[in-house]
């Protein structure tokens, strides 16, 4: 197997990829997802995937993914590149959309995930005898847990922030 050459990056810039990725990391949507969007968001021309891997240092799958996901947020597209078969992309600078769509995506499936679990949370202690006075007791705290997330919901669905992600 061939071995590419690394493709260098300015120090800014690497500084940049890198906060990017602990940012994005931080906020549970993957390492590489941010330092793809920093990669593209500070080269002047379109990039590829094989681009990607050879800056980043990510795999060719690390790269097909993150950029999927980045392209669900509008966060970056596709660009044609005359006489190139491959595909070629470039971040967009609209950051209130990019953040309005990640925040959409991510939290609302962990809202969703999370209401799910409290429902199978409940439906297993209907099925089980909890002894030494622990059944009232985690039933109690399952309860509460399904009035916060039923408040949770009805601050994510409210017009408010719905109209503050627009």
């Amino acid at each position: 197997m061939k071995h590419k050459e690394q493709t260098t990056i300015s120090p800014v810039v690497r500084r940049f990829v890198e906060d990017a990725g602990n940012l994005t990391q931080s906020l549970g949507v993957g390492r590489v997802i941010g330092q793809i969007f920093a990669y593209l968001y500070f080269s002047h021309e379109p990039r590829n995937l094989a681009d990607m891997q050879s800056a980043l240092g990510i795999s060719k799958g690390s790269a097909s993914t993150g950029v999927r996901q980045l392209e669900q947020w509008g966060a970056v597209k596709k660009i044609w590149v005359k006489g190139d078969r491959k595909d070629y992309y470039e971040a967009s600078d609209w950051f209130g959309r990019i953040i309005k769509a990640a925040v959409l995506d991510t939290v609302g499936k962990k809202m969703s995930s999370y209401s799910s679990l409290i429902e199978e949370i409940e439906s297993d202690l209907d099925a089980i005898e909890l002894t030494n006075g622990d059944g009232k007791f985690i039933k109690e705290r399952v309860e509460h847990l399904k009035k916060f997330q039923k408040k949770a919901q009805n601050v994510w669905g409210s017009p408010l922030l719905q109209a503050l992600l627009k």
